[in-house]
This record gives C-alpha cells, structure tokens and sequence, in this order.
C-alpha cells in the first residue's frame, strides 16, 4: 500500500471546509458552522449502535486497507479532528504516559507523526521504542488500537514534511521547548517574536530536535459498536513469517 497524506486526504474530502480565518468577519458562516458541530454532538449522544458489524470474511487481508477506509468514513461525516489519536509510552519508571497527537501519514509501513523529540513522549520513545495509538471516531462507532515498535523517520522525511508547515508552527517548533517548565506565556511570546525577527525574509530550518516517529505495528485491533454491547472485535496479528492473522476477540 502507497503512503497516505493526511494533508491530501483532507483536501479530497473537504474541498469546501470551514476556515476560521476566512470566516472571522462573517458571522453567518460562524454560526452556521457551531449549528453543524452542535447537531453531530446530538447524533453522537443519542447513538444507536447500527452499524453493518465485521465479519472476518469480508474484511481486506492488509489491515492498513480496512483502516484506509475507516479514515475515509471518518473524513466524509466530518469527524473532528478525525486524525487526532491518543498516543500511549512508557515512563522510565514503568508508568504509562498519554496524549493526543496528529496522525500526518500512513502506509504499510507505519503510522507517522511528528514532535519534538526532546519532549517526554520523545525522550520515552528514545529510551523503550515501543507505543499504543488509539483512534476513536465516535459518531461513527468505530474504534482502531494499533501497537508497535517505533523508529524515527528519516531526516529527509522530516525536512519534507517540515517544509510544509506553515510558517508559524515552523517557529513554534523553535520557539517551543516541548514538555519543559517555562517561567510564563510571556516568555514564549517573546521568544516567538524574537525568532520571527530572525528568520524574516528567510526559510525556516527544522530545529535538529524536531522530527517525525514511525509507529511499526504488530497488532491493530478493529472495534465496531454493536447492539447490546454484542462489539465486533477484530484484531489483525503480525505472525513470525510476517503474515497477518486475523482474530476474534469476546467484547
């Protein structure tokens, strides 16, 4: 399977998105944009669990196929934030650590994001390279856990996709020392300013702390809400040839 660009794949579905800068001084658009976010909040809380169910026989023997295609549902129903996941680590103490971050690729090879990696989840990812990812989309009822070991991606995978940030979150990623005790907002105000008189009228580099982690998967596990708590579980696991097997899991 060819990699996936977040970016593109929201462009293919979006084409005509809410853009908040655009919309600043037409209230109209605003409010008719909070009414559409209100209405799939109702949906989502008065749910019924409908939805067609997993049978083993009928899903793709590659996972990252049927995962291609519940990104896809997410996309055309407008899920928030559809590639928002939680990301779970390791401390150095054996506790478990969690946040939400940005899925920006896809591919048989792995699912990739992008921070800095003298952050905590970087520095724990340096230390045990091992992670959970969980996607939750909950309007349509779906879930996906993935579990693997994580590798940094390239440099040049990094610059390239660094490259297309814009402009102000290349600074903050300079400007930001992630997960570090700063004195105040000031401070990092300030030092965005500073940084934006620096580099003005120049390309901004990608900071040598910052890049992209790869998350390798041995498990994904698929999960679709069913009535009666009855949920469709299944999980693909990697076999020793490298093989995907599929499984299903009691809910």
């Amino acid at each position: 399977m060819k990699k996936t660009n977040i970016a593109n794949l929201r462009r293919e579905y979006h084409g005509h998105s809410f853009d908040r800068r655009k919309s600043a001084l037409n209230p109209v658009a605003r409010l008719q944009y909070w009414f559409q976010q209100a209405l799939r909040i109702a949906a989502i809380l008065h749910r019924e669990y409908r939805y067609r169910g997993l049978r083993e026989e009928k899903v793709p023997a590659n996972p990252f196929l049927l995962f291609k295609d519940w990104f896809g549902e997410a996309l055309r129903a407008k899920s928030l934030d559809p590639n928002a996941m939680t990301l779970a680590t390791v401390t150095p103490s054996g506790k478990p650590a969690l946040r939400t971050v940005l899925l920006k690729e896809f591919s048989s090879d792995g699912f990739v994001f992008y921070t800095n990696y003298e952050s905590q989840k970087g520095e724990e990812l340096s230390k045990k390279p091992a992670a959970s990812l969980l996607f939750y989309w909950p309007a349509l009822v779906l879930q996906v856990r993935i579990d693997g070991k994580v590798k940094k991606v390239s440099s040049a995978e990094s610059d390239e996709y660094f490259n297309t940030r814009p402009r102000g979150s290349q600074l903050s990623a300079w400007a930001s020392r992630q997960s570090s005790v700063i004195p105040n907002r000031e401070s990092l105000e300030e030092e965005m300013k500073r940084l934006e008189k620096k580099f003005k009228g120049k390309p901004v580099p990608r900071p040598p702390y910052w890049g992209g982690f790869r998350v390798i998967p041995d498990r994904i596990e698929f999960w679709n809400g069913r009535p009666n708590r009855l949920h469709d579980r299944l999980r693909y696991r990697k076999t020793a040839g490298g093989q995907w097997k599929v499984e299903r899991l009691s809910p």
